[in-house]
């Protein structure tokens, strides 16, 4: 039996799943398989996944086409091996992921998430930014705060966690198109022992404009910020360092993605919106504040981009013009 399984599942990914599958069979660690979970692919990625014929791969498909939470979830009831990462099928491992892991689960056997330092590529391969740096080993209150605070690079991709723990916590939870799950996962996952981080870069994580946080609607980002709110809530009771953790970098957070969200609604005309508008998310920034700080001191409109985004959405001669400059600059504004 091996020790590794790469758990990698896809829908419609003929883009970029051959140099995905292609940089998992190049480990230099052989001890591993890869189990795909293809979703009823319309596109030729079936195709391109058997062109391998590669025993370590075994493809579990679905019987019927299923949302991306759907084909996620079946994650728990797939045998996997004692180890485990999930991949993004556009995303890239290094040679050296799982020799470097290896090493990692060596020198901390107890710790109960491994990680390793990792760049953004854009579509083409090409090297974006690193990720932020991270200290070796990462307590439970100490990732808490680094999360809440934007100060870790926390990505789908990457991670690797026993099989049992995976399971245990129920997998990763059917957010909104999977939007902030893997945050809730991570945290989930280190409160049950700590995170070990590699120094080295040993795998790439894509971003590019067909990806889900591009295409997702404003109404999935606010459906999985609560989720995400309502997780945060829940853990403060798991200690008092984890509390403290919670109440001081909430204003962090809350600003971070009340900014992001009011961008996402911005870009939408008003006819397709699914959220209504930034006034009603500034109001439920606010109730978030009181449940995360037992306070009621977070106040959205301290934060410029914020203000910017509710004087745009109330005024429709600005939100026409603003909606008219998007169209030639697709960078976010608000965050």
């Amino acid at each position: 039996m091996a020790k590794y399984s790469i758990i990698l599942p896809v829908r419609n990914g003929s883009n970029h799943i051959r140099e995905c599958i292609k940089s998992i069979l190049e480990q230099t660690v052989a001890d591993f398989d890869l189990i795909i979970l293809e979703n009823c692919s319309t596109d030729d990625t079936l195709e391109i996944i058997n062109a391998f014929n590669d025993p370590r791969i075994s493809i579990i498909p679905s019987e019927k086409p299923l949302t991306i939470e759907e084909n996620w979830a079946r994650i728990p009831a797939v045998p996997k091996n004692e180890f485990i990462t999930l991949i993004g099928h556009d995303d890239v491992l290094d040679a050296r992921y799982l020799e470097t892991m290896d090493l990692l689960i060596d020198r901390f056997p107890d710790a109960s998430l491994y990680q390793t330092h990792f760049r953004y590529i854009d579509a083409k391969g090409t090297v974006l930014k690193k990720c932020k740096p991270m200290p070796g080993t990462i307590a439970p209150e100490t990732a808490v705060a680094l999360f809440m605070a934007d100060k870790i690079s926390l990505m789908g991709t990457g991670f690797l966690m026993r099989a049992a723990h995976y399971d245990q916590v129920g997998g990763i939870p059917p957010y909104p198109k999977l939007l902030f799950a893997d945050m809730e996962l991570f945290i989930h996952l280190t409160l049950l022992g700590y995170l070990a981080v590699a120094p080295e870069e040993r795998f790439s994580y894509r971003l590019h404009p067909a990806a889900t946080t591009s295409v997702s609607s404003d109404k999935a980002f606010a459906e999985g910020f609560d989720a995400l709110v309502a997780y945060l809530e829940s853990i403060k009771s798991f200690s008092p360092g984890v509390d403290r953790a919670v109440i001081e970098n909430a204003d962090q957070i809350l600003s971070k993605y009340c900014q992001g969200i009011s961008h996402k609604i911005l870009k939408t005309p008003k006819s397709k919106r699914q959220t209504p508008s930034v006034s009603v998310l500034i109001k439920q920034f606010r109730v978030y504040g009181r449940r995360l700080r037992g306070d009621d001191r977070f106040d959205p409109l301290t934060y410029k981009k914020i203000r910017l985004g509710l004087f745009i959405d109330t005024h429709p001669l600005y939100h026409r013009l603003f909606l008219l400059f998007k169209k030639f600059y697709k960078k976010p504004v608000l965050s």
